[in-house]
Order: structure tokens, then sequence, then C-alpha cells
């Protein structure tokens, strides 16, 4: 059992397959997510369930973490029963009046994991420990982002799933899943109000990110209890690395900051899909071919191709433990004919890209 298949992925508007009742919408309801552009109207529940649970058989996933997922751990549940092959156990980490929440599903009829697969740690305060930790680092906060001696009010749209995974002969290793404060901007707007709304939007990144590094991500990797379990970090941080236009105002990229402090490099996550680079790609710190989704531009009526979802891991393994990771979107203008992008033959999935990566667990 020395590999284990995850991933991570933002599965758009997942939410809305669901009616009132738990149960699905009629299959010819239409509803929020991808089309082709020669379709006017919105896909109907059914093409979208045949979408993304193709997507999940065909990359073979284990373990699987949803971004934009359904609002209950029923609705979770019923999705990977009815659409994806395999038994699954699912969860969701509940979000106070939020929607599009983080869940989590962990394939069990493999014989890899023990039973339960798994255990979502109640992101809720009261219950100590580390856990409670990242529930009071993802309560409203005050940070002072652009070092102007004011701090701002800043809070998370959906609190982290925090789970543990629960290997057959014992080992684990343990996830958190993101999605982070969305930077796009989708009508057009006056000029300079436009830029007013870009620089905020990454100002409450670099707040977030910078929160869960120093009130959790720090004392995890450090703590007394933690610092020896595993740990990836991943989901939809829509933020990527290197700084744009707005991050070069507040000298700082989200992040870049989530991922760690150089003058702590002991600290610092790895990152799988650059690990995934070749030689050549890592020693210039080139990661253009890198791409996760799209996005147009109501301004300039043009298309953006970008790397904001990510599969981080803590370095508390002698070497990377998380491997042979990639994304299965093709970049425009790419000869390579070999390569299958998922999103082109899977219409009605998403607009993201899943990224998928795996667990060495001899390295555990």
């Amino acid at each position: 059992m020395p590999l284990i298949k995850v991933g991570v992925w933002n599965m758009e508007w997942m939410n809305d397959l669901f009616g009132s009742d738990g149960g699905f919408k009629p299959d010819d309801s239409t509803v929020r997510g991808p089309k082709p552009p020669w379709e006017k109207s919105g896909p109907t529940v059914i093409k979208r369930r045949k979408a993304l649970s193709g997507v999940i058989d065909e990359l073979g996933f284990e373990v699987l973490v949803v971004v934009e997922g359904p609002n209950k751990k029923e609705e979770l549940q019923l999705f990977f029963d009815s659409d994806v092959k395999g038994t699954w156990s699912c969860d969701v980490q509940p979000s106070h009046g939020g929607s599009q929440i983080i869940g989590l599903a962990v394939r069990r009829d493999t014989g890899r994991f023990a039973d339960p697969p798994f255990e979502r740690f109640n992101i809720a305060e009261g219950q100590g420990g580390e856990a409670e930790r990242l529930s009071r680092a993802t309560n409203p906060f005050t940070l002072d982002t652009d070092d102007d001696e004011i701090k701002e009010l800043h809070k998370f749209e959906r609190r982290p799933l925090y789970a543990e995974i629960r290997l057959a002969g014992g080992k684990r290793f343990r996830v958190v899943g993101l999605h982070l404060k969305s930077k796009g901007i989708f009508k057009s707007y006056e000029w300079s109000k436009w830029w007013l709304m870009a620089d905020a939007n990454r100002k409450k990144i670099l707040a977030q990110c910078t929160q869960l590094r120093r009130e959790f991500l720090d004392y995890y990797l450090t703590g007394e209890h933690t610092r020896d379990i595993p740990l990836i970090v991943c989901g939809d941080i829509n933020d990527g690395p290197g700084m744009d236009t707005s991050e070069r105002k507040l000298n700082a990229s989200g992040f870049e900051t989530l991922m760690g402090n150089v003058w702590k490099p002991e600290l610092c996550l790895g990152n799988a899909l650059f690990d995934g680079l070749d030689e050549k790609a890592r020693r210039s710190t080139d990661y253009s071919s890198i791409l996760s989704t799209r996005f147009d531009d109501p301004v300039f009526d043009s298309q953006h191709e970008v790397w904001i979802d990510h599969l981080l891991y803590s370095r508390n393994r002698p070497g990377a433990w998380l491997k042979n990771a990639r994304t299965w979107i093709k970049k425009r203008g790419s000869k390579d004919k070999d390569f299958v992008d998922i999103l082109y033959k899977y219409k009605y999935a998403s607009d993201h890209s899943p990224l998928s990566a795996e667990v060495d667990t001899d390295m555990l």
C-alpha cells in the first residue's frame, strides 16, 4: 500500500444540485455551473452529476477534498453513493451563514483505510487543542495588513475543514481544506473604484493567509502533539506565487505568506505542484506552466489562465512524501497531444481543474 491517490477540487456551485429536501433536484433542472460558450442556458442537474462523477472515477481519487461542496453532509454522501464508483465516507465542515463549503470524501472499499477512515475535527470553541486554535484563528480578527498602524477587521467566509486520515496499518496524516476570499471582480466599474476593490480583495487574502500561518500553522508544526503528524494544506487559495500590482502595494504575497517565512525555513510548507516541474523550471522558479483555472476579464474582454488552487505539505518527513502532483487542464497553445484536458472532456464539470497527488505511505 505505498501510494494513496489524493486530490482537491473546486467543484463549482455543487450545492445547486440539491433541493430543499436534501435530495437531487430534477434531472432537467437548470443550475449554475460551466457550459460550452455556444449554449445559452446553464447546465442541467443530470449533465453536471455525470460530469462531476466522471472526473472523479477517471482520476481514481481515494481521498478528495471538495471545495464549493453542498451545505450538508447527507447531500455530499448522496452524490458519492448515487454517482461515484466505490463505497465512500463523506463529511462537510459547517460554516455559519455560509454556502459552498468544504467537504471530504474517502473511499473505504479498497481496504486501504481504517474503520472509520477519517475523523473530522469540529472547528468550534471549547474543545481544546489545535482544532480549537484553528477555530479561534478563523473567527473575525483584526490585522494591520498595510503597515499604516490601523488594524482592519477581517473574517473568513468559510471555516476550513480539518481532518485526520487513518490508514489500515495505523499510519495517519491530516488535511486542512481551504477556500479563501475571491479576488475576482466580475462587473465593470469606474476605473478608480475597480482598483479600490482590487486592493481591498488582496488585503483580505493576505490577512487570511497571515492569520492561518501565525495562529495555526506555526503552532501545528511546532506543537508537541502535532509536529510529527504529516499535514496537507490544500484548496482554492485564490492567489498564486509572486506579487501582482495590488500585492506590490502591500509588499507581500498572500499565498507565499501561507507557505511560510524564510526566517523559519523549517516551518515552510512544500509545494507539490512546483515539485513536479522539471529541473530547469524549478531552478529558475518558472511556474508559468502550472494552470488551475481560467476566468473571463469583463473589462478587457479577455481570458486569464491562473494558478490559484494548491497542494501544500509539511516538511516533517525526510523527503517529499506528497508527490506526482499535477493539474488536469491544458494551457492554450500547448502542443502536448498526449495531455488529457479533463475540463474539455467533461464540459459541465467545473471551472477549476482538480489537483491530484500521491501520498507515499512508506514515508509517513
